[in-house]
């Protein structure tokens, strides 16, 4: 396939928000799609090049890319970022310069689907001396010989931002759409923008769609489900079974408001567990080799060597997939540690032994979908649990079975909730005794109870202009308390949740930039300084320690509620009220 004709569909995906377009889009696209294309194509469509569990990155910023599309068109590096504030999305930036480039300084070639996609990938490859000079000289290459609209998605691809709304879900729909739209007689109304189908093939096409996203949980590989269900049909996804070393897509949990909510949607007796306040991993054991996956499937297995020997030692068995949380545990003290403790070895590369040194760490097993080779996400989670006990040995401060009381009583249930939180948790779990693990999903099964904290009133003081649809729009705003004597504002976080696309039904992008565009008191580049006056209240998830910010917290996961037009800036909450909240968060008397 020529990239080209793949970014007539981009084009078509971007054009419009209605998922059942999207659908019938891609449908189109898989319909013709030869199984060697798949994996280019299905990943391509993604925006991006690697399964979100490879190790491999892009690596490429901003800069670099400025530097290529200089290179390819000899339009100076000065005009295109000017045209870069005016367009915000450099992809745009590419298709306006190419219109008009002045030079061509490499020989220019028809581009095929292949190349781009193995060129991209050839990017992860190069380090070292000379590393950043290869990759411009690759980069130029594909946009030399790239048209303008195949150089806006080269450059969008290679900033993993494609920006077309292929999420997971409407490529899953679109691979039954694609195989099975005639056999279930689905008909797409564009004019109304709905489905029809017989009546009762509701049914059938449910459980298409339902095998195909358990086939997608277990492989986290669109490709392979692809061809598998091209030369085999719907049947031949029976076969797929977890892999060790490719990570699954986790069990996710709903909130509860309160332990009496959660007997509700759990059944009694239940399950309760801590719910640490730390990070969650997937350890595979792979023939004894250990691997380390984020919720996110990336893989860590490097930043955290001290977990792969803890586990290798004090879990019996050679082969296996388990589901843990690993927290920091403060080595004078011996307290637990919130997240942000052992956050930083996420991104790190370097010095990890030292870290590790600095700020050991726990892993506590809390499920197990894989043993010796076998499944058992079908088992009754009371008997994961079971083999949990049997397999991994409790090592006080490093490895164990995550703290557990199966009650009925409520009682019972809020005594050791309050421990949890004693203990510096997030909270606690409570889960159904019979259920199985479904990867991916909030079925019930599982449910969280986390305490509530009290929201802020803070002022924006600066902000970033936003990019794509948000070019016009100020965004990524940073808010500040008052300082403890009220003489002025110190920074406490960034919010871009909660806020609207359109006017409608709450506080909006637009709206924000139309009351703080008046007050910029500083441009640098993309980012502003605007003077304190726009108050919002915020909900989050919680304070943290923090050095990005000034105040030296941040508020984790901030939501924008609503404005405060009607109280003064001085009324607004002071650093004294966010360590007040900060100390009395669960219990926690950290320093």
């Amino acid at each position: 396939m020529d990239y080209l004709k793949l970014t007539d569909f981009y084009e078509k995906l971007e054009k419009t928000s209605k998922r059942l377009e999207k659908t019938e889009i891609l449908s189109q696209l898989l319909k013709d799609l030869r199984a060697e294309e798949s994996e280019a194509v299905l990943n391509l469509i993604q925006g991006r090049v690697f399964p979100n569990w490879d190790e491999r990155k892009i690596g490429v910023s901003d800069k670099l890319v400025i530097k290529a599309m200089n290179i390819a068109t000899g339009i100076s590096k000065e005009e295109i970022e000017k045209l870069w504030v005016k367009l915000g999305d450099l992809g745009e930036v590419s298709e306006e310069i190419t219109k008009k480039k002045k030079q061509t300084t490499l020989r220019s070639k028809k581009l095929m689907v292949d190349f781009v996609y193995k060129t991209i990938r050839e990017l992860a490859a190069l380090e070292g001396e000379g590393a950043v000079n290869k990759k411009t000289g690759l980069i130029a290459e594909l946009l030399t010989s790239a048209q303008p609209q195949e150089a806006k998605f080269i450059v969008r691809t290679l900033l993993e931002d494609l920006r077309v709304g292929a999420g997971e879900g409407t490529v899953r729909d679109a691979m039954v759409w694609a195989f099975f739209k005639e056999k279930l007689k689905i008909k797409y109304d564009p004019v109304n923008n709905q489905v029809e189908m017989p009546e009762g093939a509701r049914k059938e096409y449910d459980f298409y769609c339902e095998k195909v996203q358990r086939a997608c949980d277990l492989t986290n590989d669109f490709a392979e489900v692809f061809r598998i269900i091209k030369e085999e049909g719907i049947n031949g996804l029976d076969r797929i079974s977890l892999k060790g070393g490719k990570p699954i897509n986790m069990m996710l949990f709903q909130k509860a408001r309160n332990i009496a909510e959660a007997f509700e949607i759990v059944g009694k007796p239940a399950a309760f567990e801590y719910k640490y306040d730390g990070f969650r991993l997937q350890i595979h054991a792979v023939k004894g080799k250990i691997l380390l996956f984020t919720r996110s499937l990336e893989n860590v297995t490097a930043q955290f060597p001290d977990v792969a020997d803890a586990v290798k030692k004090y879990v019996k068995g050679d082969n296996y997939i388990l589901d843990a949380e690993v927290i920091g545990i403060d080595p004078k003290t011996k307290k637990w540690l919130p997240f942000q403790a052992i956050s930083q070895r996420i991104k790190r590369k370097y010095d990890i032994e030292e870290l590790a040194g600095k700020i050991p760490v726990m892993v506590n097993v809390f499920d197990i979908v894989q043993y010796g080779g076998k499944s058992v996400l079908e088992a009754p989670f009371k008997d994961r649990r079971k083999l949990i006990e049997k397999i991994v040995q409790e090592v006080p401060e490093k490895i164990g079975p995550a703290a557990e009381i199966i009650t009925s009583d409520p009682a019972e249930a809020e005594k050791f909730y309050k421990k949890a939180l004693s203990l510096g948790n997030e909270g606690m779990m409570a889960k159904n005794l019979e259920g199985i693990y479904k990867p991916g999903s909030r079925v019930g099964y599982g449910i969280k109870i986390k305490p509530i904290l009290e929201t802020l009133d803070v002022v924006i003081t600066g902000a970033e202009w936003g990019t794509g649809k948000r070019a016009n729009w100020l965004s990524s705003f940073t808010i500040s308390c008052l300082t403890k004597d009220k003489s002025g504002f110190i920074e406490v976080g960034q919010v871009g949740t909660g806020i609207k696309e359109k006017p409608e039904g709450g506080v909006s992008f637009e709206e924000l930039t139309k009351l703080l565009k008046p007050h910029v008191l500083k441009h640098e580049g993309k980012t502003v300084q605007v003077k304190p006056i726009v108050i919002i209240e915020v909900a989050y998830e919680e304070i943290q320690r923090s050095t990005n910010y000034n105040s030296g917290f941040a508020l984790r996961f901030p939501r924008l509620i609503t404005l405060r037009a009607e109280k003064p800036v001085k009324e607004i909450n002071t650093l004294e009220d966010v360590e007040k909240i900060y100390l009395q968060q669960r219990s926690r008397h950290l320093k």
